[in-house]
């Protein structure tokens, strides 16, 4: 049996054989939600991916420490109050809600640390501190600033040298800082932002990326095994996280793998909300069963890009109504085994979508050969490894009205199965079945219509 997980790590561009720091207690961290609003799809599919791969590591190793942060001090929080009239607490502590309500409904598994950066001013402060002391970082009126020409691998992740990152990014120009690659670790309090907390360097806040190295460090040491994110965190998060990390520790690296998602774009542009281009989990929670979202993230490889439509997530509903459809008329035995071909794509780098396609040929031997152990296999795979199918299939076909119609077609394709295999006494219970919920059935030599009785 194969047991080995191989992941792409950004850091050495390379596809490796994961070897934990400590097999008996693997350690994850990443990047969690800014909560100013709802979710959207994009931020969701992160949070689909790693909970796929915390899935696999449970199942591989005897414990996981998963670590994914929640931002709840940032201009974008502050600006959100101001625009509702209410305070940045209560804010964060409604948008944070949501955040847990929306991934639940995609059946994600809660993380073992949930780290607020506002509960952890104090490990932010004292770290800051130490990069001072180290000569890793500087103040200037207030301002506490990493000066990047300390730390000598800066680049090394994004495979870029400073003169690309200087003339290609988004950098912060301030005549504050000695460089402009120099990135803020505490800011004084300003007109537009007043929210602070009492530092050696005045009334201040965080910078972004000084948050996740000092929440990291706290509940899962210098060094671990996997830190994750979206691809667009390459640069300049997870860069600066690496630099202001391993000037803290003295260590090589923060992390020895990195994990980084594809996007989730809308016409071929990355969904975002400063663009205005995207759906919120709620809003598509509406219309789809949080299964279907979910389902709809695992058809493409974590590493590419998704192009949204609706076209999709119908797709992805079809399949799983073919799949419940398929425990329906074969009850599943009870086991802990899974299907093992499914699971080596999986160990592949996490590939979801091929672990979907050797699933769906699983569902045709189940309808055929009516194997209630293949049943089982599949079922377990499905719920333990990649969260899918965890509910009965009545409750998937019948809990929601948009489902009936679905529900109804199911069962003639399984009385039509019956009939082809002689199963008569069946196919007469499926009538029957379908009677009892007011459905009557007419058979024409064209196949099998159905109305609602009178």
């Amino acid at each position: 049996m194969n047991l080995k997980l191989k992941l792409h790590n950004t850091l050495s561009g390379k596809s490796e054989i994961f070897q934990p720091i400590d097999e008996n207690n693997v350690k994850m961290y990443v990047c969690g939600p800014t909560v100013y609003d709802r979710p959207h799809i994009g931020n969701a599919r992160s949070v689909v991916v790693f909970d796929v791969l915390y899935r696999i590591l449970k199942f591989l190793y005897k414990d996981v420490t998963y670590v994914r942060n929640i931002t709840d001090i940032d201009d974008k929080i502050y600006k959100a109050a101001l625009e509702k009239n209410i305070e940045v607490l209560d804010l964060t502590d409604k948008t944070i809600k949501m955040h847990h309500d929306d991934m639940e409904e995609m059946n994600v598994l809660p993380v073992a640390i949930s780290p607020r950066a506002t509960e952890h001013i104090k490990d932010i402060v004292n770290f800051v501190e130490q990069l001072i002391k180290s000569g890793n970082a500087y103040v200037t009126k207030g301002h506490v600033y990493f000066d990047v020409s300390s730390f000598k691998n800066y680049g090394h992740l994004s495979k870029k040298n400073t003169d690309d990152l200087i003339s290609g990014a988004r950098i912060e120009i301030s005549e504050l800082k000695k460089n402009p690659l120099d990135f803020v670790l505490w800011k004084p309090i300003d007109e537009n932002f007043n929210l602070g907390w009492d530092s050696p360097w005045g009334l201040g806040r965080p910078g972004w990326h000084i948050e996740c190295s000092a929440m990291s460090q706290k509940y899962l040491g210098d060094l671990f095994d996997i830190h994750g994110g979206g691809i667009d965190l390459v640069f300049p998060h997870h860069e600066n996280e690496i630099a202001q990390s391993c000037s803290f520790s003295h260590q090589e690296k923060l992390a020895n793998y990195w994990i980084h998602n594809g996007h989730l774009t809308i016409n071929g542009t990355k969904m975002s909300k400063s663009a205005k281009n995207f759906f919120t989990v709620n809003e598509l929670l509406k219309k789809y069963d949080g299964e279907v979202i979910r389902f709809m993230f695992l058809m493409t490889h974590y590493s590419a890009p998704i192009n949204f439509s609706f076209d999709t997530l119908d797709q992805a509903k079809n399949i799983l109504n073919r799949w419940y459809n398929a425990l329906l008329n074969t009850e599943p035995e009870e086991t802990d085994e899974i299907c093992q071909d499914a699971f080596d794509a999986l160990l592949d780098n996490m590939n979801t979508s091929k672990a979907i396609s050797i699933l769906s040929l699983k569902v045709g031997e189940i309808n055929k050969l009516g194997n209630r152990e293949l049943a089982g296999k599949f079922a377990n795979t499905c719920r333990v490894l990649l969260g899918l199918m965890h509910r009965s299939p009545s409750s998937w076909f019948c809990g929601e009205i948009s489902n009936q119609k679905a529900w109804v077609e199911s069962r003639i394709e399984a009385r039509s199965i019956a009939k082809k295999t002689k199963n008569y006494d069946k196919a007469d219970s499926i009538r029957a079945e379908l009677l009892s919920h007011g459905i009557v059935l007419e058979d024409h030599e064209n196949g099998t219509k159905w109305k609602l009785q009178n």
